[in-house]
């Protein structure tokens, strides 16, 4: 068992007894990670950290329940895909109104104005806009493709653990990665001089 793992398993361990402290250790070894996690989902800052928090209140809830049959890191992985997918499903009734739509002050409508905050050309502007353009394909991916994706090619996580996470066979994590990684390759298919999808 690696430190870590070993680390983690005495503060679990300490937390199920109900030691405070251990609980709050655990959250301030995993709580940056959780946040990278729970933001390449979102793209949002604010959704992060309500999701962060979210996951770290059903760790506590749940953490004398927890057996470790998998590592900490893949429970918890686990528990903010719920949460983001939770906080997916509550946005879907959520009314959104679209850039193109002229803004209505109550006696006149006006073009709509968003500030660009991108950076000015550079030598980095290519690899910026294909960042922007990938982060911009995988939120239009359903939300299991977009976990599958980040987890895999963003957290490195192994099969293994990403099927652990989801509770899903590694076969169909598989499969379901592969179907990912082909319909983010079709939105991205119109952009392909800047991928070299050719």
């Amino acid at each position: 068992m690696s430190s870590a793992l070993h680390d983690d398993a005495v503060l679990i361990e300490r937390a199920q007894k109900g030691d405070r402290s251990a609980f709050d250790d655990l959250v301030r070894r995993h709580e940056r990670r959780a946040y990278q996690y729970a933001f390449r989902l979102t793209s949002n800052g604010d959704e992060a950290m309500d999701i962060v928090a979210d996951a770290f209140v059903r760790v506590y809830n749940a953490i004398p329940n927890f057996r470790a049959q998998s590592a900490f890191t893949t429970w918890l992985y686990r528990i903010v895909t719920n949460c983001y997918l939770d906080l997916r499903k509550k946005d879907k009734g959520k009314y959104n109104v679209s850039l193109d739509a002229p803004a209505a002050d109550g006696q006149s409508e006006t073009a709509r104005q968003v500030e660009d905050d991108r950076p000015g050309p550079d030598r980095d502007l290519e690899k910026t806009e294909r960042e922007r353009l990938v982060q911009f394909a995988i939120q239009k991916l359903p939300e299991y493709q977009r976990a599958m994706l980040v987890m895999y090619h963003v957290e490195m996580l192994s099969y293994e653990e990403i099927a652990q996470a989801l509770d899903l066979p590694i076969g169909t994590v598989k499969s379901r990665l592969n179907r990912a990684r082909l319909s983010l390759r079709e939105l991205l298919e119109k952009d392909m001089e800047l991928f070299n999808l050719g």
